[in-house]
């Protein structure tokens, strides 16, 4: 059974449709991961992702880390139930109004205190070793980030067998352009980085996309960018990074 198939039984599903029990599930799981004392920051942004933060929020709270962890999300001025979600589940979240993945993540990052700073999207799940093994990765000498890969999850829209070949040529094309150009390979649903380089740099929010790659070339002058190809680190999202 794949690792995240119980997370698909609530994704797409309103918030008033996901049971008390899971609710409360996610809730303990997260009151156990939170450290006083963080090794990593796992930030979540979120906006208008009622139908898709929960199950997030469930893959995230189930991690498997050796390295104490803090847990934080970024509610984007969402206007439907994003942040009832958070309240619910006991996440500390912070709000941020003005609207874009670069202002959010930035958000976030402001509130790091972990060592390490690994960004989240609240449309993906992650498998329970994710955290792991993205600092196991950022612990190596000389390294600044860490990027994995990610899949898609299968539905009926989708041939599964056109999926893997488009992942599978993805990543090649990928893995090639880091050799000379990490910051091209770079995604901000799987990246992790030193928090204080990524403090000191920031996040630029004068541009719709790109944020993610903008930070990776400037994390790149104090060291090394790695990608990680291993299924343990491996997310799985919708459809929204396919364009």
């Amino acid at each position: 059974m794949s690792w995240y198939k119980k997370y698909l039984s609530i994704y797409e599903k309103p918030y008033a449709e996901i049971s008390q029990d899971v609710i409360d599930e996610i809730k303990g799981n997260i009151e156990r991961l939170q450290s006083d004392d963080p090794v990593v920051t796992v930030s979540i942004i979120a906006y208008n992702e009622e139908k898709h933060v929960p199950a997030c929020l469930w893959s995230v709270s189930e991690m498997q880390c050796k390295y104490p962890v803090e847990i934080i999300g970024v509610d984007n001025d969402s206007k439907d139930h994003t942040a009832d979600i958070f309240k619910a589940v006991g996440l500390p979240y912070y709000t941020e109004v003005k609207h874009s993945c670069g202002h959010a993540r930035q958000c976030g990052l402001n509130h790091s205190r972990g060592k390490y700073h690994i960004n989240i999207d609240s449309d993906t799940m992650y498998p329970p070793r994710y955290a792991e093994t993205m600092i196991e990765s950022l612990e190596k000498k000389d390294v600044v980030g860490v990027c994995s890969s990610w899949s898609y999850m299968p539905d009926e829209q989708h041939s599964w067998i056109a999926l893997k070949l488009y992942e599978t040529a993805r990543d090649i094309y990928l893995w090639l352009l880091h050799f000379k150009r990490p910051e091209l390979s770079v995604r901000g649903l799987v990246f992790a980085y030193d928090t204080k380089l990524g403090q000191k740099i920031g996040i630029r929010t004068d541009i719709i996309r790109g944020e993610d790659g903008s930070l990776a070339l400037e994390l790149k002058q104090y060291g090394k960018i790695k990608f990680i190809h291993k299924r343990k680190a491996r997310a799985i999202t919708g459809y929204g990074t396919v364009g």
